[in-house]
């Protein structure tokens, strides 16, 4: 499978004799760990120079053996997309700042994995004493007007962990300083926005502030709420993703239900720092 990031700089300084005398050199790329290339052009270039480059680098590439093709195009050169559409390669993802192009040169089953498709979210628990819940109703969305008192929600910026992102988002809302204590349940659900799909992590907050203050662009109000009045609400009852959330956030406060804590570790793809969500302590010993 072929991958997109980061990749040892094996620069390919090729050049090519075209009708026994004209000296063509190629676009300038790196080998990728898949035996594939990726074009990384920085510099300004007219369209019919890209057409004539791209061309001559295809077939030496296929030469080669060489098997997926990636160009990143920066917005800056977004007036050589429809040179390399028409070559053959199509649309991979996009980015604020670039657009990744990608050819398959074999004349096999494309091996190239597809773009990120999922976006991930929590929903924030946050129990005072037990006995109280945070909530919010929301000034825009699927919950606007409906009177419906529901936990923080939000979605984990880039480079952001799933704890991390549960505090951000309740601080943002609500002005409630927490602590994460656990994930409690998470779900998968598809064909949702921009038809990708979603991943939602219930996340058991205990709160180290009390003073609400709401957001005033997206929070219509906040307050403090008994369990039992926040779960009775008709369509918490009737929804089955809420049903369940409150059934889940009964059997934790009963001491059913304990949920998952965070464990540093080391990402094994990049070797960075990273987190493995497991049983809480308790459960271990």
């Amino acid at each position: 499978m072929l991958n997109s990031g980061s990749l040892p700089p094996v620069v390919d300084h090729v050049h090519v004799c075209e009708n026994g005398s004209q000296l063509v050199e190629l676009l300038p790329a790196t080998n990728d760990e898949n035996g594939g290339v990726i074009v990384d052009l920085k510099e300004a270039m007219e369209p019919a120079a890209f057409a004539t480059l791209l061309g001559v680098s295809l077939a030496q590439w296929k030469r080669q053996g060489k098997k997926g093709v990636w160009i990143k195009l920066p917005i800056k050169l977004a007036n050589l997309v429809e040179t390399a559409v028409k070559e053959g390669f199509w649309y991979h993802h996009a980015e604020p700042h670039y657009l990744m192009l990608v050819y398959w040169i074999p004349e096999t089953t494309s091996t190239i994995p597809a773009n990120a498709t999922h976006k991930v979210g929590i929903g924030a628990v946050v129990l005072k004493d037990g006995k109280e819940v945070l909530v919010v109703q929301e000034k825009s969305g699927i919950f606007q007007g409906t009177g419906v008192w529901k936990i923080p929600t939000g979605v984990v910026d880039e480079g952001e962990d799933i704890f991390m992102a549960a505090v951000r988002e309740v601080k943002e809302e609500t002005g409630i300083d927490t602590e994460f204590s656990a994930i409690l349940a998470f779900g998968h659900s598809h064909k949702t926005f921009f038809d990708k799909s979603d991943l939602l992590f219930l996340c058991m907050m205990r709160p180290l502030s009390y003073d609400i203050q709401k957001q005033e662009l997206e929070i219509e109000a906040a307050q403090w709420m008994p369990f039992e009045e926040y779960a009775a609400q008709p369509f918490n009852q009737k929804h089955g993703l809420l049903k369940r959330i409150t059934d889940i956030c009964s059997a934790k406060l009963q001491g059913d239900y304990l949920g998952f804590s965070p464990r540093p570790t080391t990402s094994f793809f990049s070797n960075k720092s990273s987190y493995l969500y497991s049983f809480n302590t308790r459960d271990l010993n």
